[in-house]
């Protein structure tokens, strides 16, 4: 069967039970049951396709069975693609596969790396994708003063960046103490878009009752860190908006997913940091498979996969109605959403199973500035006492703090009791490494390291032994970014030369490397988690409690200070 062309001429084909019409150059009709969330209506009919809009759309009976259904893309209503390893045209051509045509993103990782030219290189190659990439502006980088970021975004930045019309909206207003505070900078950063008529998101783990109010209050209008339902519920009660999140790492669905029946206006998805290889399995439909398996409403769960984002961000992307532009998708049935073919404005970019995005050159921007460490830089000694260890939690971007007791000495790792040595190198200037203990990654051997370490990047690295740990910490710094791990002679490394954040390469190279070098970790190494490269990268996150650590040293999210490894 030959496939069909949008700008052919005259032809018709058939697939399973829908079918496909070219009647001239830029106009088509599809056949096909039809889903629309926005007004809740379905059945069979046709839609006409013109110059890429919708130009009619008419039900002409009930669904008939054995047939396929055409609904509006899936959007991601928060992620940071850097977080994928991929540039944004890798990650187009990976997330259309899944249904999706569009991410609310905020680019705040490669800000902290390169400042706002790293913004702008996110917009540039989004534009080139051939996808739909909504930009926010960052409102926190760096994200604390209490790390050292290669990047900073001021208030003229982001107005800059506003007035440019290369981003949407604010991202995540992670600094909620400032928001509670109404520090002066915060508050000038959120009313900068206000001034646009532009969305705050919100970022504010933890937060319950009237600090709740008086964050949302400041005007921000989301949030995407809720771990229980008592503080999405509360958040909902205070005006925000709650996206329910299932990344990598942190996963939330299990615990929020009755938000869906009890306030489907009020929840979108997100994925917010998804590794290559997860995004090899799927994205958000695999989010609207799990919720029609609990039997949730249909179009509820396609209200706030495909409608909620594109309302409240108010986005120039089609919901299947007369006069938008054709972004939409369409799958085999609704029991296994296997998606056949997206469209984006009209132009179909993913059909029986391959992709038609353009592709993109991809020129290489980074910041690392330091030579190979010393191995006498990892030494650590101990004094007999009791120590205080971050304890990283399995599925949570949240630590909890520890202490156990030490003995005096020279401390490289205690693998008995999953006490390990986790290490932060600053990558913009030569300083020395600060040093810490943390439990929970269970390696029983060799190290694994990180250049991807939120909010700002510098190289994490855990170990058992200082050998492994200054190989791994090196091969990072000789590729300039990465995820390497090493056990002995035994090393493996990821390159991501884009900002220590991203790779050049194709999705699909680059999720099977990851996905390598992941199952070394568990397998070769022994690491209990079943993330542990995404955990690693977020225990230098201080805007996360409850104990970090960056290059500065042991940082209690709580209290919001540095505190000593031994008290």
């Amino acid at each position: 069967m030959k496939a069909a062309n949008c700008d052919s001429t005259g032809s018709e084909w058939q697939h399973l039970s829908y079918i496909y019409k070219t009647m001239q150059k830029g106009t088509y009709s599809l056949e096909a049951n039809i889903l629309d969330p926005l007004n809740r209506q379905r059945g069979f009919g046709t839609i006409e396709v013109v110059e890429g809009k919708i130009h009619s759309i008419t039900f002409t009976s009930p669904e008939k069975p054995n047939t396929p259904y055409i609904l509006p893309g899936f959007i991601d209503a928060h992620i940071h693609i850097e977080s994928s390893m991929l540039t944004p045209p890798a990650f187009a051509r990976m997330a259309v596969q899944h249904g999706t045509v569009a991410t609310v993103s905020d680019p705040h990782e490669i800000a902290n790396v390169c400042g706002i030219e790293g913004v702008r290189y996110m917009v540039d190659l989004g534009r080139k994708s051939g996808f739909r990439f909504y930009f926010g502006a960052p409102s926190c980088v760096p994200a604390t003063p209490f790390e050292t970021a290669g990047g900073e975004l001021t208030v003229a930045d982001i107005h800059q960046l506003f007035e440019e019309k290369s981003t949407c909206y604010l991202s995540e207003m992670m600094n909620y103490p400032a928001v509670l505070a109404h520090d002066p900078l915060v508050m000038d950063k959120i009313q900068t878009a206000q001034k646009f008529n532009l969305p705050v998101d919100g970022h504010a783990p933890g937060l319950h009752g009237a600090d709740a109010k008086r964050y949302a209050s400041a005007g921000i209008t989301t949030d995407h860190e809720c771990t229980t339902l008592s503080e999405a519920t509360d958040k909902i009660n205070a005006g925000m908006h709650i996206i329910i999140r299932e990344g990598s790492a942190a996963k939330n669905y299990d615990a929020l997913h009755t938000l869906i029946e009890s306030h489907p206006d009020r929840v979108m998805f997100c994925s917010d940091d998804k590794h290559p290889d997860d995004l090899l399995k799927g994205h958000i439909n695999l989010l609207v498979l799990r919720s029609l398996g609990h039997r949730y409403d249909l179009m509820d769960v396609l209200r706030i996969a495909c409608v909620h984002p594109v309302l409240h961000y108010k986005l120039n992307c089609g919901l299947l109605q007369k006069g938008d532009p054709a972004d939409m998708i369409m799958v085999e049935d609704l029991k296994s959403f296997n998606v056949l073919s997206t469209w984006i404005k009209g132009q179909q970019v993913f059909k029986d199973g391959k992709v038609s995005l353009p592709l993109v050159d991809i020129p290489i921007i980074n910041r690392f500035s330091i030579p190979p460490i010393q191995l006498n830089e990892l030494q650590l000694n101990l004094t007999t006492g009791e120590a205080n260890i971050i304890h990283a939690i399995n599925g949570e971007i949240v630590t909890k703090a520890l202490t156990a007791q030490m003995t005096a000495g020279s401390f490289e790792g205690d693998t008995d009791r999953d006490i390990l040595k986790i290490v932060v190198v600053n990558r913009y200037t030569k300083t020395k490494p600060a040093i810490a203990l943390i439990h929970g990654f269970g390696l029983k051997r060799g190290a694994m390291a990180s250049s991807v370490a939120h909010d700002s990047h510098n190289i994490v690295a855990v170990g058992t032994k200082d050998q492994d740990l200054l190989d791994c910490i090196n091969l990072i710094i000789e590729k300039q970014g990465g995820v390497s791990a090493v056990s002995s002679a035994d090393q493996h490394i990821l390159p991501l030369p884009i900002g220590g954040l991203m790779s050049p390469e194709d999705g699909m190279q680059v999720g099977k490397a990851y996905e390598q070098i992941d199952q070394f970790v568990k397998q070769g190494l022994g690491s209990t988690l079943s993330a542990p490269f995404m955990t690693l990268s977020f225990m230098a996150l201080l805007v996360i409690p409850s104990l970090k650590i960056s290059d500065l040293g042991l940082f209690d999210g709580n209290a919001f200070e540095f505190i000593p490894l031994q008290p």
